[in-house]
């Protein structure tokens, strides 16, 4: 199916009714909001936890899939004002491409803080590998798969390990990739106080506590 739409609104809409038919027929409860223009569009019931979901319209151009995630809203004293979103605020991001009639889904350790995210549907013309976003490894189906792996995984690391070291729900669940790309930040935040669980393909792979005491911003001891 090949869909032509110009308004925003109606990409946004039309991006929301997709994921939620997505959704519902791998079998997930889906959940909206009464009030719009909250930060979240829509809630699934994943391995027995709500994942806030926003709901992006995504564009194709050749081989390639762009997700715009920055986000406008009206403030009384600042206007209008521009942000990305964080795991404060959603859980995860789903995309639809009218051009492929296929939804996308991106946990928000991908993409938080992030303006956008491409999507590539087949190799870099130099076969680049590093940095580079497969689709396929983002279409829906297999992205849930994933987020309930995860939630299976965190659910064994707590039940296998002693008390002293199991991730509170505190704890930040980061993919191996974003880990990766950017060590140092993760590290930083573990200095000052914040826990990790380091997974890939949604299963448990390390984990990165903070020192006791934690230390500041300028790595001293608080």
């Amino acid at each position: 199916m090949f869909v032509v739409v110009d308004s925003p609104n109606q990409k946004g809409a039309l991006a929301e009714i997709a994921v939620a038919k997505e959704a519902t027929e791998l079998g997930l409860v889906v959940y909206r909001p009464m009030v719009e223009h909250g930060r979240c569009d829509l809630a699934l019931e994943i391995a027995n936890r709500m994942v806030r979901v926003q709901c992006k319209w995504a564009g194709r151009s050749g081989e390639l899939i762009k997700v715009s995630l920055r986000t406008s809203r009206h403030s009384p004293s600042q206007g209008y004002v521009r942000s990305t979103y964080t795991a404060a605020e959603v859980d995860a991001v789903a995309a639809y491409c009218g051009d492929l009639d296929r939804c996308y889904l991106f946990p928000i350790e991908l993409v938080a803080g992030r303006s956008s995210i491409t999507l590539r549907l087949g190799p870099a013309g130099n076969n680049q590998l590093a940095a580079i976003n497969s689709a396929a490894d983002y279409e829906f189906p297999g992205a849930v798969a994933q987020l309930e792996e995860r939630r299976h995984g965190m659910a064994e690391v707590r039940g296998s390990s002693p008390l002293s070291s199991t991730p509170t729900d505190e704890t930040t669940v980061v993919a191996a990739e974003p880990f990766g790309m950017h060590p140092a930040r993760f590290l930083q935040r573990a200095a000052e106080g914040e826990s990790f669980v380091v997974t890939r393909r949604g299963r448990p792979m390390a984990r990165v506590f903070p020192p006791d005491p934690p230390c500041g911003s300028d790595g001293e001891a608080v």
